[in-house]
């Protein structure tokens, strides 16, 4: 286990490898990324052997289990997507804005890189190969904190980022993967100084912890508690193909349903709406009157009655809620009172209506008519993500190139004195 001042080395040589990066051409960072995923694809199946050692580990039956889960075509999309990374500009050194004051004294606001970041995360060994894309692209170093869960993953992961970069003439502390205890998280927690920003990646526990312990600065990627709301005037096609995307397309992940909010007069078109999840064999706890709208029309083992328990869950599996309410009004005030201000969509055809959702709904992405699984940094044109954001200070939403710069003002002149 590595000692506190084992932590400052490791501290430091990020630290280094920032200054460093900050001299490297993005060209040639565009090139260690694309010789990064030809080598992806090309030993996946190192990568695969030690993912199926974390997988050992875990119950299939746990709702982590296929985040975790590592495939051949999991890794040519993560290959797919570096490549994408790669061939974006990097926002470092943009100009956002300039101004010429009266005394002639030129004004510039530069996005330039964080510097040293620090991730934590859980069970998701993709995060790795994200989150350095991202980082190296827009000018930062990375420091990765996973799971132990996922710690095989990790290091066969981080291990070929390193030879990579070492091969390419990097610096190969330009990523680094701590320990995967509980005492090397606090050791960047309370890296103050050397450690710009951290992002948690995870469970609502571990960014709650995250948020509690910092010394640093944080920015949180929330859990994601999604609502859809089938509106008295919804299309029961869209409806039906959207509801069942967005819960069974990948149902581990952050993007995905968890409560179906339904207008009482559309209760009779229930069955046809929750057809597709039937079929995924999805465990529904509906609320009385959509219990009754489903009962004798979907499988008596999956449909429960909701309790306390049922509204405001992140399932992370075939399980999903259902809400009956009498407007809009009151679908509002339920996903007020329970959304993690991640991903909320409304399915109508009332213009009015929609319009309405979408300025009152309070959450990183709003959908009219669209499955919430489209919150993704890729589907948004970003290459990747290195989070979804929930909170409304730096960045929200899908975190990509962009977000990781913050900015520095550039003043120019020609012997102009404050008088």
């Amino acid at each position: 286990m590595a000692t506190e001042t084992d932590y400052g080395k490791l501290f430091r040589a990020a630290r280094a490898a920032a200054s460093a990066l900050a001299d490297m051409d993005d060209s040639r960072i565009s090139s260690m990324l694309m010789e990064l995923a030809d080598r992806i694809e090309s030993g996946s199946e190192d990568l695969l052997d030690a993912n199926r050692a974390d997988l050992g580990r875990m119950s299939p039956d746990n709702p982590m289990y296929d985040r975790l889960r590592l495939d051949k075509s999991r890794l040519a999309a993560i290959a797919s997507d570096m490549r994408n990374v790669a061939g974006l500009r990097s926002p470092a050194g943009r100009v956002i804005e300039s101004h010429v004051r009266p005394n002639g004294m030129e004004i510039r606001k530069i996005s330039v890189p964080f510097g040293v970041i620090g991730i934590i995360y859980e069970s998701r060994p993709n995060v790795g190969f994200d989150v350095f894309s991202l980082c190296v692209k827009s000018g930062n170093v990375c420091i990765l904190k996973g799971g132990s869960d996922a710690d095989s993953s990790n290091r066969a992961i981080v291990s070929l980022i390193r030879s990579t970069l070492s091969s390419c003439g990097f610096d190969e502390n330009v990523v680094t993967l701590m320990p995967a205890g509980h005492e090397s998280a606090a050791a960047l927690l309370e890296a103050v100084g050397d450690v710009d920003l951290v992002i948690p990646r995870g469970s609502r526990r571990l960014i709650d912890f995250v948020r509690e312990n910092a010394k640093v600065p944080v920015i949180e990627t929330g859990a994601g508690i999604c609502h859809t709301y089938f509106d008295k005037d919804g299309d029961i096609g869209k409806g039906a193909a959207i509801i069942t995307n967005a819960k069974t397309r990948r149902v581990s992940v952050c993007n995905a349903l968890d409560c179906l909010i339904i207008h009482k007069d559309r209760l009779f078109d229930l069955p046809g709406l929750c057809s597709g999840v039937k079929e995924h064999d999805v465990v529904i706890y509906a609320d009385e009157p959509a219990y009754a709208a489903l009962d004798g029309y979907y499988p008596s083992g999956l449909l429960k009655h909701a309790d306390g328990d049922s509204f405001g869950t992140e399932f992370l599996s075939y399980r999903m809620a259902v809400k009956t309410v009498d407007s809009l009004e009151e679908a509002l005030g339920h996903i007020a009172k329970y959304s993690s201000r991640h991903s909320e969509a409304i399915i109508s055809e009332n213009p009015d209506t929609t319009d309405r959702f979408l300025k009152k709904v309070d959450a990183a992405c709003v959908y009219a008519n669209v499955s919430t699984a489209f919150t993704d940094g890729a589907q948004f044109g970003f290459g990747a993500e290195i989070g979804i954001s929930t909170q409304k200070l730096h960045a929200r939403g899908p975190m990509a190139l962009p977000e990781l710069n913050t900015y520095k003002y550039v003043i120019s002149g020609n012997g102009q004195i404050r008088r």
